[in-house]
């Protein structure tokens, strides 16, 4: 049974379970076309829109600062543009659809009353984030109730994973780290230069990031992460988890494991599409 003496480790260990469900709104064929289908052609538009709009029809200022690793200008390419194209209300519609739509396909041999009962945990634990400080995760929280199992569930997966994500970013400043050192950074510790595609940080930037972290001693004068560097980011890593462990500590160790075993085969099927060299860093299920 799993244990919460240790909140930051459940709390990392239910995000590699629970990521994968929401990332098919990125990778599938299915929300690709779903966007596609109110206006939204072009990965980047779907995905600003889609992840805004919980928002609304926001300019291009807010989304700077809780994307956190993209370049204002690229985000400022998209919006307010994307609103021209689809509403919030189209854009939400389609993600969820599309969503649906790709869980359906990777978890249709699994029993209805499965995908129900990890719907209602993974909610119980979604209805616990803590909406301060949270700017994407608060949205999400307040989106209505859907219907169908497979789509609360995907609407739990993804409340939980912006809240975290919004202690991340927390996490990052408050360790002085701008956007482009996180990704120098990531990049030098094993994650592939994928990355980078399409976030606009220029060549020079991206050289100017490597060079403070080499003068803060996070990197090595050859572009290799020091042991100083590798401890301070564990560190940014350890206060993320630890800021994302209340939805677990509410919903209790015995249903924290049974969250967990409902969650894995569906977590299984959804790392069937997604690509090995993910540009969301996206790890393999952990204990």
């Amino acid at each position: 049974m799993t244990s919460l003496d240790d909140p930051g480790r459940t709390a990392r260990s239910m995000w590699t379970h629970y990521e994968p469900l929401h990332v098919v709104t990125y990778f599938h064929p299915r929300s690709r076309a779903a966007f596609e289908a109110v206006g939204l052609r072009g990965y980047w538009r779907g995905y600003f829109a889609g992840r805004t709009a919980p928002l609304g029809a926001t300019e291009a200022a807010p989304v700077v600062a809780a994307f956190f690793t993209f370049a204002p200008q690229v985000v400022g390419r998209a919006l307010p543009a994307v609103w021209q194209l689809a509403t919030p209300a189209e854009a939400l519609r389609a993600r969820l659809t599309g969503a649906v739509q790709a869980l359906a396909e990777l978890t249709y041999e699994l029993p209805e009353a499965h995908l129900a009962e990890a719907a209602e945990l993974l909610e119980a634990a979604a209805s616990a984030v803590e909406p301060g400080g949270r700017v994407l995760g608060a949205a999400n929280a307040a989106l209505p109730r859907a219907e169908y199992p497979l789509a609360r569930l995907w609407q739990a997966a993804t409340t939980l994973r912006e809240h975290r994500g919004d202690g991340h970013v927390a996490a990052l400043v408050a360790a002085g780290l701008d956007p482009v050192e996180t990704l120098a950074w990531r990049v030098a510790d094993g994650l592939q230069p994928i990355m980078l595609t399409g976030r606009g940080w220029s060549e020079e930037q991206w050289h100017a990031a490597q060079a403070r972290l080499v003068e803060r001693g996070w990197l090595t004068p050859d572009g290799k992460p020091s042991e100083e560097g590798r401890a301070g980011f564990r560190a940014v890593e350890e206060a993320t988890n630890r800021a994302a462990a209340h939805p677990w500590q509410a919903l209790g160790a015995q249903r924290v494991e049974r969250l967990r075993e409902l969650l894995e085969p569906l977590a299984r099927r959804c790392h069937t599409m997604i690509p090995p060299d993910n540009p969301i860093g996206l790890p393999t299920l952990s204990d």
